[in-house]
């Protein structure tokens, strides 16, 4: 760790500083910062070395600025309505494909011989200590601005995630009932994730796995589960 601290004091990896800006679109002024917020906990096991405190920054300041945009987009929409695209907005699937978009999967310090961390969500939570770290080295305004022009409106289609129904637990339950289907959500695993608990639910078609989903609650793990069902069945 020092050698490395070493290395970036003198100016660091200049390929690493290269693509982090083409990623971020801005210049960094604490490369081992966002060094951190990219070193998944496969990588490295303590806390001031890993992201997981920088995810659980970021996953605050994004919901903030999320909601601050849609507050100021839908002045006449209620609570409810507000609640609901964020959520729509900040999954953790949503989260984990615009992190995939954006080129983070190679920049992502991670154990790559694990095969189970390549299809898991874990460049959603690195997108999310990059908030963190971008918070902590320009401060609120530069992270609002850079949000809204590097992950808002790029990549989160609020017009098309109007149309989305949120719920597709229950579209999926109500296609299973019309097609004389036998439907369940079971819980698969449950495991601590840094200080959060994470959760896999299995959906079950006829006693057969359908989908997975993972969330830090059983609800949002259901709803992951159900929306890769719904994609799998074609169900519209």
């Amino acid at each position: 760790m020092q050698f490395i601290k070493k290395i970036l004091k003198k100016g660091g990896n200049p390929s690493f500083e290269k693509q982090l800006k083409n990623v971020l679109g801005i210049k960094t002024s604490n490369v081992l910062l966002y060094r951190t917020a990219l070193s998944h906990r496969s990588v490295k096991e303590t806390a001031d070395e890993n992201n997981e405190r920088l995810e659980y920054l970021g996953d605050a300041v994004l919901s903030a600025i999320v909601a601050d945009y849609l507050f100021k987009r839908y002045p006449y929409k209620g609570e409810g309505f507000l609640t609901e695209m964020r959520s729509k907005m900040v999954n953790r699937q949503q989260l984990n494909d615009i992190a995939l978009k954006m080129g983070l999967r190679k920049l992502t310090f991670y154990n790559k011989f694990d095969n189970a961390l390549k299809g898991s969500q874990i460049f959603g939570n690195t997108l999310e200590a990059l908030v963190g770290a971008v918070y902590l080295d320009k401060g609120y305004t530069k992270t609002h601005n850079w949000v809204h022009r590097h992950i808002v409106l790029p990549h989160m289609f609020v017009d098309d995630l109007e149309q989305i129904d949120i719920n597709l637990k229950n579209k999926l339950i109500g296609w299973a009932n019309k097609n004389g289907k036998s439907l369940s959500f079971e819980l698969a695993d449950e495991k601590m994730e840094g200080s959060r608990r994470l959760f896999t639910m299995r959906a079950m078609l006829d006693g057969e796995l359908l989908a997975t989903g993972k969330g830090y609650n059983k609800k949002d793990a259901s709803q992951a589960a159900a929306q890769v069902a719904v994609e799998k069945l074609g169900i519209v």
